[in-house]
């Protein structure tokens, strides 16, 4: 848990308030671990006992609700640059047989003047020093990955990745396209993402659990496949729900009010749900979205949703179904930051064309026409706020939104606060399932 180096950042900040982020499968020490730091520092200690969405990400918001100063944050993690607080990564060293490492690697790279990149699993990045001083005498085009935290103080250098917080330079003449990946760590969504991202190299990959190295087989356009599958099924989507999976990414309200203005400009209605980690039960009460898009980290972004009711896709395939203006052109984004305006990926939404100019699009799935819902640029526009209705016997005057108007209809609105009016009982047997299908669906209650 290296005490000495979180000691002295909290002692060096001046912190007095102090959350503990630690995953799951590291909670059990985290008493022990908060009782040693407030010895050391004389700062107060708070553990955070659960995380709002993903451990990988720092939680800003439930740090805040105790007033921390900042935030110590342990076990793996996705990097993603925080908005407010300070923040000291704690990875953890997992142990590593660089012996066997470097081993693995000459049999999967026979060819002494490979160009290969070396990334690594944050758990691991302890080790990677030993294993550059083996394999570099050897491989005299070898790049090791750097950790880093943050962004880059300023624009990055054209000939050096900065991304998923490894920093590397590229001296290939073809720059990534040139270079192969080598990846230390475990099967898992950082490699997942790393893949899909730079799908334009091969990928080879050494477990320290077992010891093997291999040539990742798995089949990246297939799942890119996968991917358009459900740009497609964004195209003909009718109702989005934009889920919002973090709280504490740097620029996450920036790329809500993107998609907003991307859906209503392609003539799609959107509601913005906040349901914390998403799973089937949550999601499945909101029968009137056709598909979901969640906002979140470059790791808890690919949300395998084979399992829910309606599909999930990343804000970058969502502008790929919206923004005409967007092609694919085989560069897969999974940081949302790269689509605001100013990122390197930014695409311009093009001017809305009249109904009767629009070019007639054809689903991939349905095979039919679909219907043209872009705006009219000479229909008169209406302000926003033209729907107006009496509040109370005051007269105070209230906007009546469409959005919440659809949502009064439905049967089920979730718990209702009626304070003061609800009679206290005993805890009883409540009704079993979700709110599309109970168990006890269509029988008399008792």
């Amino acid at each position: 848990y290296e005490m000495g180096r979180a000691a002295a950042f909290v002692r060096g900040g001046g912190f007095r308030k102090v959350a503990l982020q630690f995953p799951d499968e590291l909670l059990a020490d985290a008493v022990a671990v908060a009782a040693r730091m407030e010895a050391a520092t004389a700062a107060e200690m708070y553990v955070l006992g659960d995380t709002t969405y993903g451990s990988c990400c720092v939680d800003e918001v439930a740090a805040e609700h105790v007033g921390a100063e900042a935030v110590l944050h342990y076990g793996p993690a996705c990097l993603s640059p925080c908005r407010k607080l300070p923040v000291l990564h704690i990875f953890g060293q997992q142990p590593l047989d660089v012996g066997r490492c470097a081993e693995a690697f000459r049999e999967l790279y026979p060819d002494r003047q490979s160009r290969v990149v070396v990334l690594s699993d944050v758990v691991y990045a302890h080790a990677m020093g030993e294993l550059e001083q083996q394999l570099c005498p050897e491989y005299p085009n070898i790049i090791f990955s750097r950790v880093v935290c943050g962004d880059p103080p300023g624009p990055a250098p054209p000939r050096e990745v900065w991304r998923f917080g490894r920093q590397f330079p590229v001296e290939a003449p073809g720059g990534l396209q040139d270079c192969t990946m080598f990846y230390v760590g475990a099967e898992g969504l950082a490699l997942t993402s790393f893949m899909l991202t730079w799908n334009c190299c091969p990928f080879s990959s050494f477990d320290p659990a077992t010891g093997c190295g291999r040539r990742e087989t798995l089949n990246v356009n297939r799942a890119l496949m996968r991917r358009l599958y459900l740009v497609e099924r964004a195209r003909d989507a009718r109702v989005v729900g934009i889920l919002v999976g973090t709280l504490g990414v740097v620029g996450y309200l920036a790329v809500l009010q993107h998609l907003r203005e991307l859906l209503q400009q392609a003539g799609k209605r959107s509601y913005t749900l906040a349901v914390g980690k998403p799973n089937p039960a949550k999601l499945a009460n909101f029968l009137e979205v056709d598909i979901f898009v969640l906002v979140a980290c470059t790791q808890n972004s690919l949300l395998d949703s084979s399992d829910f009711y309606r599909p999930i896709v990343t804000p970058y395939e969502l502008e790929l179904a919206c923004n005409p203006a967007r092609e694919w052109t085989g560069n897969y984004l999974t940081d949302f930051r790269d689509l605001l305006p100013g990122a390197c990926a930014h695409v311009e939404l093009p001017p809305a064309v009249p109904a009767a100019e629009a070019v007639p699009d054809i689903s991939l799935i349905t095979g039919e026409m679909r219907a043209t819902h872009l705006c009219d640029p000479l229909a008169p526009q209406l302000p926003p706020s033209t729907t107006l209705a009496c509040r109370d016997q005051t007269r105070a005057l209230a906007e009546i939104s469409p959005a919440a108007s659809f949502l009064e209809s439905r049967s089920w609105r979730g718990l209702e606060q009626q304070l003061g009016q609800t009679p206290v009982s005993k805890a009883v047997q409540g009704r079993r399932g979700i709110a599309i299908a109970y168990e006890d669906e269509g029988r008399k209650q008792p």
